[in-house]
């Protein structure tokens, strides 16, 4: 019987042997329960009801009896809450307490939550069956329901795989083959056609039991054995004890409201369990309570694809694998169903849950769950280990965004509450006397420098006190991501069983086999022969490859440089516009459409860079799927990155450094003068520039991954109206071909998921000193990413191929180098592209404090007039006279070198240098230094591997010496307590 941990009932403990240890005894098999595994392999074997054992000398009668009054209330016990649940709603396992092949364990590890599927919803069930009874007409459509949802036709066989397939295809003989060679490999079929399309074909596979157990022996699967006792000394006392009074005052504090609820979420149980790799020859040891219910359905997906990857269709070494399969055309898609409609029509809460779908949705998909916690292990145990790591990463992301936007939103608030007693603001508000000098050739007026009082008052909401720390801070904060990000990674890959998993020996990809057939080579692990890349060949391919990545990179620097061209034109444009508002603000104007056809060009291009990027890595001829996917994902990534950026590098580092000076401007082709910073500096320009790319691209990708499945399943659902189905036809379709109706996942799996996160992290860390929003925008961002996903893996798209995973994969060491490059952009834009370090030099060398060596506000009094140079406008030749003011540190005009840089430019930029060397290095150390003392793995984690693997030694030694005792008194034989 499945019971949850509340419910668990202690077990008598039974003599331990020799070698035991003091939690063996609680973890041991009754001997009636290890006789019945003997006949697991063994199909169609009507098993004789079991006979009391003996039992071993010392134990009582009384402890005789006990045991047996409570095996038998146990079994009656079991026996009705079955009927019971059957009865009430249909359960499709209602031949449990008949079928002779299933086997219930009454001992301790049978508590081991080994439920999955419909047996999981049973206590849920169970608990409204009283207060709701149903008619029996409606007991009869929830079986009919079910059994067309997830199981054969004789409702006993559970659908492990769906393949579709045109009638009209004329791959007939293959798929033939291939179907035939997998009923060879103990797989069961089952064909059945469409309902609203009579040239498409659905094979329904199930595998059984003997399969499972063969296949899963042949990969290793860890299954649970031995339920977990944990090692005790003083301090693992003392840290119980403290737990339990941290929980008791827990219990008088208010409830976390970000918590998941248990009670409606029973699967968020932990296994409680040691696990070992499956064997036939030792079946005895593992815990199996159900045969039906002992792989979990992701399990059996996963043994499913493993047997339809490696099943031959002709005869060759490369004739084999359901994915040439379906690149040829033999068959139209490949997936496992479903476990049915991810909606009901009675509330959760009442009636519980119908399925892992519906318990998904209305848990983690649904719009008002944005608040809660994931449930990881719900989503491991439907999705897979790779889906379950990569919603583990982004929650972890998200939740570390929370600091990093606090800190960031504190400092926008520092400089919105300090904007009018700045005392640069303040003299650019007041500087009504002040005349610029034109900022373009011909149409621009003189203008004073209080008319900049606005651009200058923003400019401080970004350009403060805080920038300097809070660029410090979300260096540290990038690394301290990391660094747990890999503690947390540790405990997934504990928790899911995954420290000892090694991925498996990857087949070649079709083309490799097919370019390369003619050249072999022994395969080191394998030791077979396969085809072999020629390191030659390889390199003249990668040269290739390298030269398109550059070219196309060259594309997007003529991109930028065609937005300059355009900022340039539009500026003379905006500066004579007839809007008064336009021409007045046409500095404004220019910036903010530059950045929209900036944004247009970046997704037109990116279109483009797929395509790119598809056609270089098919020509340099990966030899496995993760190659592939690793080299695409690489290039995706520089190609993006740089599509994205480019134009931000731009601003922050080019415009308005290489202007020239009045009278002596450099012009783009002896025509357009470059375009200057606005006299309070370039900043604003780049936080307009970051905030309107980053919150176009986020709703751009938000639209493009729910919308567009949105519009194509509701096409879908149209066409079907057209083609004359009824809605009462469409209501009573198999799981299958709603499933089939669904969009199919990304053929790159999560690439364009981390690509978008890993981007935004860029965003978030490489100019974070001029944007200190950034995080907060991500992190509202991520809250609806994260429940976009969730509601788009659920209910938009088929169910994936449940794979397995311990890291991220390539993607851990692109967030590193966007690390370190962050450190280096920011220290720039802090020292080049604020005014940070020219405050910093007037304040300490020739303001009002020289002599007092400290800084405040008043000591930049004065500043606005020293960073001012004076030009002669009778020099313009353009009826002008009098003198005009313009951002640089420059000699006036009546000096003896008129126009020279002066003294303090030297100054400020020998302080720039220098405080991008320090910066760097301090920074550098910082992130190093903390990373040297956050270790990639908690203690307490290393010492409970350590434990458990002597445990798990330990333990298959007793079951093995248990068993064989039990043997020899079963054939009335001697036996002393050693090993055989």
């Amino acid at each position: 019987m499945n019971t949850s941990k509340s419910e668990t009932v202690k077990e008598h403990p039974l003599k331990p042997s020799r070698r035991s240890m003091p939690c063996l005894a609680q973890s041991q098999t009754h001997p009636q329960s290890l006789s019945k595994h003997s006949s697991f392999l063994q199909p169609n074997r009507v098993q004789p009801q079991p006979q009391p054992q003996p039992l071993s000398a010392g134990t009582s009668t009384a402890a005789v009896d006990v045991v047996s009054e409570r095996a038998k209330v146990m079994e009656t016990l079991e026996n009705n809450l079955l009927k019971l649940s059957n009865t009430e709603y249909g359960d499709p396992f209602s031949d449990i307490g008949k079928d002779k092949d299933t086997y219930t364990d009454d001992s301790e590890h049978g508590n081991y939550d080994a439920r999955t599927d419909q047996s999981l919803l049973i206590q849920n069930k169970l608990a409204r069956q009283k207060t709701e009874p149903r008619t029996k007409s409606s007991l009869k459509v929830t079986d009919t329901k079910l059994i067309n949802c997830l199981f054969f036709k004789d409702g006993k066989k559970r659908i492990d795989y769906i393949l579709v397939y045109k009638k009209s295809s004329p791959q007939v003989e293959k798929r033939s083959t291939f179907e035939k060679n997998l009923r060879a490999e103990g797989l069961m079929l089952e064909r059945e056609p469409a309902v609203t399309n009579s040239d498409i074909m659905f094979v329904k596979i199930h595998c059984p039991w003997e399969t499972l157990c063969k296949y899963a022996e042949r990969m290793n699967i860890r299954m649970p054995f031995r339920k977990k006792c944990y090692y005790t000394d003083w301090r693992s006392k003392t840290m119980g004890s403290l737990q339990r009074n941290m929980r008791e005052l827990k219990s008088w504090l208010p409830r976390n409201p970000m918590k998941l609820d248990k009670e409606a979420l029973p699967d968020l149980e932990e296994t409680d369990c040691y696990t070992a790799p499956f064997s036939r020859a030792r079946i005895h040891h593992f815990t199996i309570n159900n045969k039906d219910s002992f792989f979990s359905n992701s399990t059996r997906s996963r043994i499913v694809h493993h047997m339809l990857q490696r099943t031959k269709y002709e005869d060759g070494k490369s004739k084999m694998g359901i994915n040439r399969l379906l690149n040829n055309g033999t068959y139209e898609a490949a997936f496992p169903p479903h476990e049915g409609s991810h909606k009901s029509r009675h509330p959760i809460k009442t009636h519980g849950a119908q399925n892992h779908r519906h318990l998904l949705y209305e848990r983690w998909a649904r719009w008002g769950m944005w608040y809660k916690y994931q449930p990881l292990d719900l989503i491991r145990r439907y999705f897979g280990e790779k889906i379950g790591l990569y919603f583990a990463w982004l929650g972890w992301y998200t939740g570390m965004l929370i600091p990093a936007a606090l800190v960031g939103l504190f400092v926008f608030l520092y400089g919105l509450f300090t904007m009018d007693s700045s005392q640069v603001s303040k003299e650019i508000c007041e500087a009504n006397e002040t005349i610029m000098c034109p900022m373009c050739e011909r149409n621009c007026t003189l203008q004073k420098l209080n008319e900049s009082c606005i651009y200058a008052k923003v400019t401080h909401l970004f350009d403060n006190g805080g920038t300097v720390f809070f660029a410090i801070f979300m260096a540290i904060w990038a690394t301290v991501f990391l660094e747990f990000w890999k503690r947390r990674r540790a405990v997934l890959t504990y928790d899911w069983d995954l420290i000892d998993w090694e991925d498996e020996e990857e087949e070649l990809r079709p083309q490799f086999e097919a370019k390369y057939s003619q050249v072999e080579r022994v395969n080191p692990i394998t030791g077979k022969p396969e085809p072999f890349q020629p390191f030659p060949d390889k390199l003249s391919r990668l040269m290739v490859s390298v030269s398109g990545i550059f070219f196309m990179i060259s594309l997007v620097l003529t991109a930028v440089f065609a937005v300059v061209v355009y900022r340039l034109v539009a500026m003379e444009q905006f500066a004579s516009f007839k809007w008064y508002f336009i021409k007045k603000y046409w500095q404004f104007a220019t910036s903010g459409t530059g950045v929209c056809i900036n944004f247009m060009i970046i997704m037109s291009l990116n279109v483009v860079y797929e395509k790119v990027a598809y056609l270089l890595t098919d020509l340099e001829h990966p030899r496995t799927e993760s190659e592939w996917e690793n080299s695409f994902a690489l290039k995706m990534f520089l190609f993006q990155f740089v599509n994205l950026n480019s134009s931000i590098f731009y601003i922050a580092f080019f415009l308005g450094r290489f202007a020239g000076r009045p009278g002596k401007y450099n012009k783009l082709f002896n025509r357009w003068r470059l375009e200057e910073c606005h006299p309070s500096g370039c900043l604003i320009d780049l936080c307009l520039q970051m905030g309107v790319i980053m919150v176009l691209k986020q709703m751009w990708n938000n639209f493009m991954e729910l919308g567009y499945p949105l519009l194509q399943n509701w096409w879908s659902r149209r066409k079907m109206k057209r083609g004359g189905q009824l809605m009462e036809q469409k209501i009573s379709l198999p799981q299958w071909e709603k499933d089939w109706n669904l969009q199919p996942m990304n053929l790159h799996g999560l690439m364009d998921e981390y690509l978008e996160m890993v981007l935004q992290f860029g965003f978030t860390t490489i100019f974070v000193a001029a944007f200190p929003l950034a995080p907060l925008l991500a992190l509202l961002n991520n809250i609806i990413e994260i429940r976009l996903d969730a509601y788009k893996f659920v209910t938009q798209w088929r169910r994936p191929m449940p794979a397995r995973a311990t890291d991220i994969g390539i993607w851990y060491g692109i967030l590193e180098g966007i690390g370190v490059l962050a450190v280096i952009t920011n220290a720039f834009v802090i020292a080049i592209t604020s005014d940070y370090i020219p405050r910093f030099v007037y304040a300490y060398k020739y303001g009002p404090c020289t002599d007092q060596g400290y800084r405040q506000e008043k000591c930049l009094k004065g500043y606005v007039n020293s960073s001012l140079s004076v030009f002669d406008l009778s020099e313009l030749g353009m009826g002008y006279s009098g003198y005009c003011r313009y951002r640089d540190y420059r000699a006036p005009p009546w000096s003896s070198t008129p126009y020279e840089f002066t003294l303090q430019f030297w100054h400020v930029l020998a302080a720039r240098l220098a405080f991008i060397i320090v910066f760097e290095h301090l920074v550098f150390g910082i992130k190093s230094f903390i990373a040297y003392l956050i270790p990639d793995m908690p203690k307490d984690l290393c010492d409970r591997m350590r434990r458990e693997k002597y445990l798990v030694q330990e333990m298959m030694y007793e079951a093995e010496l248990e068993h064989l005792q039990k043997e020899r008194k079963k054939n009335g034989k001697q036996y002393h307590h050693e090993w055989p």
